[in-house]
């Protein structure tokens, strides 16, 4: 079955759907293909930022996002001595935002919530089950992708194609764009474990000792937990056992207690390879790259989601004039770069700072004097206010361009 459209999006995750339904409220003929029939994958991002929350209030739905079940982070804390713990991250210091938090909520949710504010529009169409399996080619210009759905092979041709398929970006690799990667210190091991009701451990800032560093998320039933490994050694920690790995989860999370039985195979516990890589040219003729197709980042401080975000709604609203018109030019696909390159490798630069002085030390068991830091903060309690504008703000916020605003709905 053959289609066209002005805009295809390949990858309905946060960066595409954003992009879809911002692209779809300024009129553009937008098609968002997502290769699974739900959102409801494991282990999805759940940090929604400040930034993005006011994206939320100012596309007119608040109100629906309020009414999902979702906790509020309002500060991050560690432990620095038995019954001691010292603020590092103070989100309330953002008084410009409205809402000066993290929340945490299911991706899945968010994505649903989006994708039904994305059908509102008669330009907009979400296409689930629907796998792009590489692009189309008129000369040297991309010219739409091949897809495989329920009914067989097909083709969607478009005016630009967008990838905002993932680090593993199937579009990326078929245009041929270069990838700078970064050095990386460590994987992620994710995995569930049983959370009691009156259980409301959280923390942006990781629990750590020497070797070994855990952050832990509360979701409704269970806790989602992410343990950092030394990069590459998935083989090697899986080979000490069970036993060990459970351990491990109790050296840093003792309340946990009896839950760890409830893994009885290590093939419970998922591995996140974790990159950290940027492309050198975000576009090519017909075609262009956006949130981790075009910028891989570490899971430190959960900025991922919020960059992705960023890159949606800066894309759509230097390129929908230009969609609308039919006449969206290598010159604009350039723009967007230009406007997103440098909040990226400013982030990038930060979360390589922490993987060279925080976490990748801990996880090759070296030792961070935390202490030290905690007591800086303690004298200078204004300095909480730094971490929670890098997390919760970034370089280069975005807002809503006003075709896509709309009064709660």
């Amino acid at each position: 079955m053959n289609a066209r459209t002005a805009c295809a999006v390949v990858g309905g995750g946060p960066a595409g759907m954003v992009l879809g339904l911002i692209l779809a409220r300024a009129g553009v003929d937008v098609t968002v293909l997502e290769k699974h029939p739900d959102f409801l994958r494991d282990f999805r991002g759940d940090t929604v930022h400040p930034t993005t929350l006011r994206l939320l209030d100012e596309l007119g739905l608040w109100p629906r996002f309020e009414a999902l079940p979702h906790s509020r982070i309002s500060e991050a804390s560690i432990d620095v001595a038995p019954g001691r713990s010292v603020t590092m991250v103070d989100f309330g210091r953002l008084r410009r935002q409205p809402h000066p938090y993290i929340a945490m909520v299911p991706q899945w949710d968010l994505l649903n919530l989006l994708a039904d504010a994305g059908r509102a529009e008669p330009t907009f169409t979400l296409r689930m089950s629907t796998e792009a399996t590489g692009l189309l080619w008129e000369g040297d210009r991309v010219s739409g992708v091949r897809y495989r759905d329920a009914d067989g092979e097909g083709e969607l041709h478009a005016d630009l194609t967008i990838g905002c398929d993932g680090r593993g970006s199937l579009v990326r690799r078929d245009a041929g764009l270069d990838v700078r990667e970064f050095p990386v210190g460590f994987d992620v091991w994710w995995f569930r474990l049983p959370r009691h009701e009156d259980n409301a451990i959280y923390t942006l800032v990781p629990r750590v000792m020497p070797g070994k560093a855990m952050i832990v998320i509360p979701r409704e039933g269970y806790l989602q937990i992410a343990l950092l490994i030394p990069k590459g050694t998935d083989a090697q920690q899986r080979a000490r056992g069970l036993d060990a790995f459970r351990a491990d989860v109790l050296a840093l999370l003792p309340e946990a207690g009896h839950t760890v039985d409830a893994i009885t195979s290590l093939d419970e516990v998922k591995m996140l390879d974790v990159r950290l890589n940027r492309l050198r040219r975000w576009h090519t003729h017909g075609l262009l790259c956006i949130g981790d197709a075009a910028h891989a980042m570490s899971p430190a401080g959960g900025v991922g989601i919020n960059m992705a975000v960023q890159d949606g709604v800066a894309t759509a609203r230097l390129l929908a004039e230009p969609l609308r018109r039919g006449t969206v030019s290598d010159r604009d696909l350039a723009r967007v770069r230009r406007r997103r390159v440098v909040p990226t490798a400013v982030t990038q630069a930060l979360q390589r700072q922490m993987d060279a002085r925080l976490l990748g030390p801990i996880v090759r068991g070296g030792e961070v004097s935390l202490p030290s830091v905690a007591g800086l903060v303690e004298r200078a309690p204004w300095l909480t206010g730094v971490p929670a504008y890098l997390v919760g703000v970034g370089v280069r916020p975005e807002r809503a361009p006003a075709f896509a605003r709309r009064p709660p709905a």
